[in-house]
């Protein structure tokens, strides 16, 4: 039997074993069976039928961490941040993943240290028992309901005033009415006098119709403030001689008391 080495060797797609002798002519055979012999083939052979299997694709194309997170696995089996080295990250990595987080559980549990800090904050935050809370939140809800019963009591002062207010406003409102009317009457009339005085009709919009208008008007101003001060004057005499009568009629009871007074010594 000649050498393996001295030959030419070719494998084809079906796997079979070409050889090829120096005449040129080509012998098949199986690779992996000769009943004629018994020993192994070569090493190179072996290689040449092993087939890798293909390699898996990362068709989502998701990044490592996030593909972990997906398969519910630790995204981060080493730290790559400073975040993933505080107790809080640690703390969440284990309450999420459990024990295949590898996180010790020991760090879920507050330290001796962590156990004093929130023992002062309660003590400054909350300095006031549980049976102290419960009488101060009581005498917040009485105060409460008294300024409630104290707002009830002015709205219903206030509604029982709301008539009077009524009557107030519509008095008001007929007053400026009132006086707006009297302003355009006392217009008109003006207008009027200013063209009895031409003895013809004048254009409002003349020069001479409005000098007459203006002078009209600061006499009839000037008539007006007369009639008040009068108004005023008439009131305040009124007003003196009802004093003066008063003290005149206390004065008459006051000596007749004492004539009754003499009459009796």
């Amino acid at each position: 039997m000649r050498s393996v080495r001295s030959l030419h060797t070719i494998i084809n797609k079906d796997g079979q074993l070409l050889r090829k002798q120096p005449s040129g002519r080509i012998i098949a055979a199986f690779a992996h069976t000769e009943p004629a012999e018994t020993t192994e083939p070569p090493a190179s052979f072996a290689e040449v039928e092993e087939e890798k299997p293909p390699q898996k694709l990362n068709t989502s194309r998701l990044l490592p961490q996030h593909r972990k997170m997906l398969r519910e696995e630790r995204p981060y089996s080493e730290p790559h941040s400073w975040i993933h080295t505080t107790e809080k990250y640690n703390r969440m990595m284990f309450g999420r993943y459990g024990l295949s987080s590898g996180v010790d559980p020991r760090i879920c549990f507050p330290t001796k240290s962590d156990l004093e800090e929130q023992a002062e904050y309660e003590r400054v935050a909350f300095p006031h028992t549980i049976p102290e809370m419960i009488e101060i939140n009581k005498k917040a809800k009485e105060e409460k309901r008294a300024q409630i019963r104290k707002r009830e009591e002015e709205l219903e002062k206030k509604l029982e005033k709301l008539d009077q207010w009524k009557r107030e406003l519509n008095a008001k409102i007929a007053k400026k009415e009132a006086e707006a009317q009297a302003a355009k009457e006392r217009k008109e009339r003006l207008i009027e006098e200013v063209r009895r005085h031409f003895g013809f009709k004048v254009d409002p919009r003349d020069d001479r119709f409005k000098e007459m208008l203006e002078q009209k008007e600061r006499e009839d101003r000037k008539k007006t403030k007369e009639a008040k001060r009068k108004a005023k004057e008439d009131k305040m005499l009124a007003k003196l001689q009802e004093t003066a009568k008063g003290m005149n009629e206390k004065d008459t009871k006051g000596a007749a008391s004492k004539g009754q007074i003499e009459d009796k010594d």
